[in-house]
């Protein structure tokens, strides 16, 4: 399954800081019809995406009715992304 979306970045402050982008309800939906055959631990959903010019991969994190997409730093400084900032996020979730 290959979406494109695009979203605010935010900082979550636990006992480590992450950055996330939030899928849209569209998208969740989407990507929540095929949980059962590619989550694993928690829900995560394991995934390939791409910013700008940089590829990377990691895994949706579930939140409600919602996926979380998780930005690593490597892929922040790449693309010079920061909290606040709109980005456009092509994914490929393998069913």
């Amino acid at each position: 399954m290959d979406l494109t979306f695009s979203g605010a970045v935010y900082e979550w402050r636990g006992p480590a800081p992450h950055h996330f982008v939030d899928l849209p309800e569209e998208e969740s939906a989407a990507v929540q019809a095929t949980s059962a055959l590619t989550s694993y631990g928690w829900g995560c959903i394991p995934l390939a995406a791409r910013i700008g010019r940089t590829d990377f991969t990691t895994a949706l994190i579930p939140r409600g009715e919602r996926y979380a997409l998780p930005l690593k730093a490597a892929v922040r400084r790449a693309e010079g992304i920061g909290v606040g900032d709109t980005v456009e996020v092509a994914l490929s979730v393998d069913v």
